[in-house]
């Protein structure tokens, strides 16, 4: 879970200053939050999570115990493959998360039909991955989204109008599943080879070999 810190630094005969830190792992940010005090040059030391909220450094360390048994820090790719010509499309998704203070990765493919071309495919996998989320239990927290779609992601991110009906429906499915999972994202374009473990899961869906697993991650991996 990641937080920025927020204090007001005091010392007699100065006037106090208000600071804020850069984001940082919330293990970190207790750390430092236990140092300050131990200085007693800061004063309302607030943590700031990453939806917004503002808490306590007691309040923070009951939530911070409570994450950690839910998953966070997700990470999710996503693939989209489509022939031209034929209206089946391959979706793959990968999700990294932690939890328990261990790194899990679930893998999951899927077949659509009647799609029209491999925009439409690469929206269909995202959203196969909004459901995996879903299934893994992701809620109330901000996730990071990467893909090699240009056209999803900035288009995902509002950087990019969406003119395109068929498009906008998918759109539409995407935002209020990340919405009704209390989800926040940010989005990071990577190229094909970064995003090969999507772009594989989506080919095996097309191929009829269909994959839906969740395995452990060995330390440092």
């Amino acid at each position: 879970m990641k937080v920025t810190l927020k204090w007001v630094y005091t010392k007699s005969k100065l006037p106090n200053v208000p600071f804020t830190s850069e984001e940082m792992d919330g293990e970190i940010a207790i750390q430092i939050a236990g140092d300050l005090e131990k200085l007693g040059r800061a004063k309302e030391i607030l943590f700031i999570d990453e939806i917004g909220q503002e808490w306590t450094k007691k309040q923070f360390l009951k939530l911070h115990e409570k994450v950690k048994d839910e998953p966070h820090d997700c990470v999710v790719l996503f693939d989209g493959s489509h022939v031209p010509g034929e209206t089946a499309a391959g979706a793959g998704a990968v999700v990294y998360y932690k939890q328990n203070g261990k790194t899990f990765r679930a893998r999951y493919n899927e077949r659509f039909d009647l799609i029209e071309d491999n925009n439409e495919a690469e929206y269909c996998a995202l959203y196969a991955a909004c459901l995996r989320l879903e299934e893994i239990g992701v809620k109330h927290q901000r996730i990071m989204i990467k893909g090699d779609s240009q056209v999803v992601l900035n288009q995902l991110s509002g950087e990019w109008p969406c003119f395109d009906e068929a498009l906008n429906r998918w759109l539409d499915r995407i935002e209020n599943k990340l919405k009704e999972l209390g989800l926040e994202f940010e989005v990071q374009p990577v190229n094909r080879k970064a995003n090969e473990e999507a772009h594989r899961l989506a080919q095996q869906a097309l191929q009829g070999t269909f994959i839906n697993s969740q395995m452990e991650m060995p330390a440092g991996g």
